[in-house]
């Protein structure tokens, strides 16, 4: 049986300068319940990976607009302008990666891999700094696996054994995150006793906490 809590006891567990990955595509599938109550325990330096920073006054955005991140490693920032302020006024470092690359990196640390190869970004700026691979005449960019202190993610349904259903997208970056962080925190729309088989995104053995959304 898995550690059912409250988003506040959840959020009190991420302390200064810890790395978070935060779930969601824009506000679709994002723990909103237990990003707010991030925002009233008011820690600091956190390093956040994310697919983007949402909107000014959604989830993931509000984490940016007080002051709570200070580095974000993401593949976009245009939905928010506060992240495009904050990023050329150097309060917030932006670190940014092709989509695919990003989950491919969260894959890798999951699957316990020592990294990735990638086409994607050669003969651009993104390979600078980066190893450079060449396999058949072809050149790679080699990625290091990403992983993080905690995950916050969400889910549809979560059974009392931890166990992830999703309905429609919003799984997104839930999965991959599920698998490559220390600690991973689910928030739910809905706790059941236990879930049919075939509902089954996230095995439970993947997660730690549960969060009743609403809690």
């Amino acid at each position: 049986m898995k550690d059912i809590i409250t988003a506040k006891e959840a959020a009190e567990k991420i302390k200064d300068g810890s790395t978070i990955m935060v779930g969601g595509f824009l506000s679709c599938g994002a723990p909103d319940c237990i990003i707010d109550e991030l925002v009233k325990t008011k820690v600091k330096n956190l390093t956040m990976i994310c697919n983007d920073t949402s909107f000014p006054d959604a989830d993931r955005g509000l984490l940016i607009k007080n002051g709570l991140v200070k580095k974000v490693i993401t593949t976009h920032i245009g939905t928010n302008p506060i992240t495009g302020e904050k990023m050329h006024s150097g309060e917030v470092e932006v670190e940014f990666y092709p989509m695919g690359t990003l989950v491919e990196k969260i894959h890798a640390k999951g699957s316990g891999l020592g990294g990735v190869l990638t086409p994607t970004g050669i003969g651009t700026i993104l390979e600078e700094g980066k190893n450079i691979v060449e396999i058949k005449g072809k050149k790679y960019i080699f990625e290091e696996p990403l992983g993080a202190d905690f995950a916050i993610i969400y889910g549809t349904k979560v059974d009392r054994y931890g166990n992830v259903k999703f309905e429609g997208t919003t799984r997104n970056f839930n999965t991959s995150m599920a698998t490559a962080a220390d600690v991973v925190i689910v928030q739910a729309d809905e706790i059941v006793d236990c879930l049919n088989p075939d509902e089954v995104v996230i095995p439970g053995i993947f997660i730690d906490y549960a969060v009743r959304r609403g809690s």
